[in-house]
């Protein structure tokens, strides 16, 4: 179930980074570009050996591939600046840093400094985030040209895509299945959802909507004539670290900055919801292995930009296996092992559509929102960070962003309140760290 609903990553990763050809491609400073089929195949090698990693270390039933916000943020904001390779060795040098913030203690440390409370709104936040991706992914919400109403419901309020029916048809059919309490549900509904979306293309013949506006999102769901494909690895090994002779030292190392708050907090926002969804988790939010867990997911950030597929993180995607009864690191080396294999049946991942992973996201984020029952709302000085933490998430589409609202609150909204001996001194250093990740639009300006 896990690699069912993370494997639209091997589809969308080289959408984001790649191209069919240099007219089609996100170029970068000198013109350079990364091939699809190689990003393709880099993604879900680095995924599928890194999952794997985790299950045999950290024993927890999480998926690891490339993150969606730093491969973004690459290619919007980085690949302007530097080449690929060279953008792929500050990704390289993140992950190195998070390696050694993990192995010395001190993501531990920070992890454990954060209250149990705070880390219950994480995981409500996430949950929130990863039902607003769905009803995004299906075209439920979409955003419009108007700053007075910036999203709408499906295309000028109406549902007009058969695509999005069939996300809502989904939504049904594993919502009743769960509240029958039939196992196996999520794996059911999409299985039974895929079909009746095979079939409709079959008929209709949307193609996707970069063809058509009333397409599929991402990819047709189509059976392929062939299964069977090469990868091709030439990307491995394609990075170095030019960056600080290219753009200078500051303005290399605030990218870098970036790079690890982003991957740091996401990833640490992420394990605390999964750790809690699988109930592996104690009251305060910490599960076994988790400086084994922590220390892996680092290395996924060095092999990630290794090979030229964007830092690899916890996937919350992962949520869809543990609601499915995932409780083990078995379950990691099995969507590795299919990571792996998808890189010779990159045509058969196509046929699952976006639309229907999204359905299943929005179930798995109603059932994580459920834990906001263990916020104590009595205390403003703790529901005030706690509702800043779960809205920002969604709304600004980042977990990181999220936790940084709360961590600032926190140890404002609580030292202000007479509870400032309550906080821990690494919340405050966290903080302080979020406010020039916040501000730091300004401070790059200023370094020039």
């Amino acid at each position: 179930m896990t690699f069912v609903t993370m494997a639209y990553i091997v589809i969308l990763n080289p959408l984001i980074l790649g191209g069919f050809s240099a007219d089609q491609a996100t170029l970068d400073v000198e013109g350079g570009w990364l091939e699809n089929a190689q990003v393709s195949a880099a993604t879900g090698l680095t995924a599928g050996v890194m999952t794997i990693l985790f299950g045999l270390v950290a024993r927890l039933p999480f998926g690891i591939a490339a993150g969606l916000g730093i491969n973004s943020f690459l290619a919007v904001s980085v690949v302007g600046q530097v080449t690929w390779p060279e953008a792929m060795g500050l990704v390289v040098i993140n992950g190195l840093i998070i390696v050694l913030l993990a192995t010395t203690g001190l993501r531990t440390l920070i992890f454990n400094a954060v209250p149990h409370q705070l880390k219950t709104a994480i995981t409500v936040g996430i949950g929130l985030f990863i039902a607003f991706i769905g009803l995004v992914d299906a075209g439920f919400v979409r955003q419009t040209d108007s700053p007075s109403s910036p999203l709408q419901l499906g295309t000028a309020g109406s549902i007009t895509t058969l695509p999005t029916v069939v996300f809502l048809i989904g939504l049904v059919v594993i919502g009743v299945l769960m509240a029958r309490k039939v196992k196996g549900a999520l794996l059911i509904g999409m299985v039974v959802t895929t079909v009746i979306a095979v079939i409709a293309e079959a008929i209709f013949k949307l193609g996707p909507a970069f063809q058509n506006p009333q397409g599929w999102s991402l990819n047709a769901p189509v059976i392929p004539s062939a299964l069977f494909s090469l990868p091709d690895f030439g990307l491995v090994g394609s990075f170095n670290f030019g960056a600080f002779e290219r753009i200078g030292a500051l303005s290399a190392a605030m990218i870098v900055f970036t790079l690890v708050f982003t991957n740091f907090f996401d990833a640490m926002g992420t394990m605390t919801g999964l750790a809690k969804g699988a109930g592996l988790a104690d009251d305060r939010g910490n599960f076994p292995r988790l400086k084994s867990a922590l220390i892996i997911e680092g290395v996924g950030a060095v092999a990630g930009g290794a090979t030229s597929s964007s830092s690899n993180t916890v996937y919350i995607d992962s949520a869809a296996g543990i609601g499915e009864g995932a409780r083990t690191g078995f379950a990691s080396v099995i969507t590795g092992v299919l990571f792996l294999v998808s890189m010779f049946l990159t045509p058969l991942t196509q046929i699952v559509p976006l639309e229907v992973a999204a359905a299943a996201l929005v179930i798995v984020g109603a059932l994580m929102v459920s834990q906001i029952k263990d916020v104590d709302w009595s205390e403003f000085s703790i529901a005030l960070p706690v509702f800043l933490t779960v809205v920002v998430m969604p709304l600004t589409y980042s977990i990181a962003n999220g936790i940084g609202a709360g961590f600032i609150s926190w140890v404002i909204v609580r030292s202000l309140s007479g509870k400032a001996r309550e906080i821990s001194p690494l919340l405050w250093v966290v903080a302080l760290g979020f406010l020039v990740y916040f501000t730091r639009g300004p401070i790059e300006a200023l370094i020039g």
